[in-house]
């Protein structure tokens, strides 16, 4: 059975990335790319203490659209701003340390 360095939980019971996940703060903002289009990026994610490779997959998924992760910001086509924040919270973010500019 595999132990957690951090929190000496088994690794079944590890509960570091969920806490993690609620002293994050992250920002949420829009830039305008080439042509025009418009890009959400979520930055302020610490990639030592979450997934995310796996972060960026669900929001894809529930934000209907494609997107990447590089250079530590989670990068969505379009505006999402909105529906970022709220399924953030719902994967256990802090809504009062989620900024939207």
């Amino acid at each position: 059975m595999k132990v957690c360095e951090v929190c000496g939980l088994p690794e079944e019971l590890c509960v570091c990335e969920e806490i993690a996940r609620e002293i994050q703060k992250v920002k949420v903002f829009t830039v305008r790319r080439r042509f025009g289009k418009l890009m959400t990026i979520i930055e302020g994610i610490d990639e030592h203490d979450i997934d995310i490779r796996e972060l960026t997959k669900e929001l894809k998924n529930r934000c209907a659209c494609g997107g990447t992760a590089k250079k530590g910001q989670i990068e969505l086509q379009g505006d999402h701003k909105r529906r970022v924040k709220q399924v953030l919270a719902d994967l256990g973010f802090s809504t009062d340390e989620i900024e939207i500019r």
